[in-house]
């Protein structure tokens, strides 16, 4: 269920992402509609060194999804599941001797969600649909105007039940002497350890202790899992209309790659658990395109291609094209489309063979196509939402999402800017 609720995650902050964001990339603008403003920086302006609140964000989204293909009962049974989600965001900025900014970023999530696959780790349907997940970060990053540089570093947490991650990372860019051009890099690392959940048919007989199985305290064990990627990105204003990125990542996953608790029914009839590689690699690269077309629409585009060694290939294609109503009101629709092969480990219920070394009927491995489109909705008055000064800007976002295997979910996130 992890990569579900990322997913939710991940359309939440499209609320606060413009074209071009990616985590730490200071050279992202505001959307919509400063996207090919110049930049202009006066070094010689006194710039006040006190520490202060640049802006508060906050994110709430709510999702839910439904599908008959669950990994927990072979790739059989209910996918239904919910998601509450809400993300506090506190920026602080201060500027050092050399005048170089300071920014420091604090933010904090809290995820509420049911599944009611879940209920079927146990096959008397004992087990609880429902959890919590908890996720701080923290990133400092430091901005040189006149080199046109930043460094920075970032750690994060995310905890859950089953699952407990921590991750770090070290992000830099630097814009080319004109300005128009800037290149960033980012290392990341995450270090999770997963608890080994097994199916009920699958738990360790009751000892004398009552600590395996049998109703008493269950200690589950874990195991190790490590995930370092490298992220390249470069964009270009091409001219006052015309911006383009081209952006690659490197990814490599090592540890315990599978979840114990996705069962897998062969064609004998007998079940077992989920087996993967203990490694994998994840080679995806992509280019994002943004045309001005006048005062009052921008075209966004974006097209990704991924490629990894347990032969999952996939395609992305996707264009959001927002339009000012009028100075202050915006509305931006949106579609993504998406395709992948299966991985060479992925069957269906009771297809896999026997025989084989590893094997899942988890649908997020297997062939299919998808569609994604909705609608945002953006009002960032000069005298502030409904007449509040401190609350600048206000976005609110729908989506539908449907797949080829039958799943379909909906999505809806609110973005709230403070000033």
């Amino acid at each position: 269920m992890k990569k579900i609720y990322l997913s939710a995650l991940g359309f939440t902050l499209l609320c606060r992402l413009n074209a071009w964001s990616q985590q730490n990339n200071t050279a992202a603008v505001k959307p919509p509609y400063t996207l090919f403003a110049p930049t202009v920086t006066d070094t010689n302006e006194y710039k006040s060194r006190k520490l202060h609140v640049d802006e508060i964000d906050f994110v709430s989204s709510y999702y839910n999804q439904n599908g008959d293909h669950s990994a927990v009962t072979g790739g059989i049974g209910t996918e239904k599941v919910t998601d509450l989600a809400n993300s506090l965001t506190l920026n602080l900025v201060w500027f050092g001797k050399s005048q170089n900014k300071n920014t420091l970023e604090a933010g904090l999530g809290f995820d509420y969600h049911t599944a009611a696959s879940q209920a079927y780790i146990s096959k008397t349907g004992a087990s609880s649909p429902t959890g919590t997940r908890l996720y701080p970060s923290l990133d400092w990053t430091i901005e040189n105007t006149e080199k046109g540089n930043t460094f920075g570093i970032g750690a994060y947490y995310s905890g859950e039940f089953n699952y407990q991650s921590l991750g770090a990372d070290l992000h830099f860019s630097q814009k080319t002497a004109d300005k128009n051009g800037e290149f960033s890099a980012k290392l990341q690392g995450y270090f999770d350890k997963v608890t080994l959940i097994y199916p009920s048919e699958f738990e360790p007989a009751t000892d004398n202790s009552g600590q395996f199985g049998g109703g008493g305290h269950h200690d589950y064990g874990s195991s190790p899992r490590t995930t370092l990627s490298a992220s390249f990105s470069y964009s270009q204003m091409i001219n006052s209309r015309l911006q383009v990125m081209l952006l690659g990542d490197v990814v490599t996953q090592h540890g315990f790659l599978s979840l114990p608790f996705h069962r897998v029914y062969f064609n004998n009839g007998k079940d077992t658990i989920e087996r993967l590689p203990s490694s994998r690699f994840k080679l995806p690269i992509g280019a994002r395109l943004n045309y001005f077309l006048g005062d009052n629409i921008i075209i966004r585009t974006y097209y990704r291609y991924y490629t990894d060694n347990w032969s999952v290939h996939s395609n992305t294609a996707g264009i959001e094209v927002p339009y000012k109503i009028t100075p202050f009101f915006s509305i931006s629709p949106f579609y993504r489309y998406y395709n992948q092969s299966a991985s060479k480990y992925f069957a269906a219920y009771e297809a896999h063979d026997p025989g084989e070394t590893y094997f899942t009927s988890n649908y997020e491995y297997a062939k299919f196509q998808s569609g994604f489109y909705g609608v945002g909705f953006r009002i960032a008055p000069p005298k502030g939402v409904f007449g509040w000064q401190g609350l600048h800007e206000m976005e609110l976002r729908y989506g539908h999402y449907t797949q080829t295997t039958g799943l379909e979910s909906n999505v809806i996130s609110l973005s709230l800017g403070f000033k």
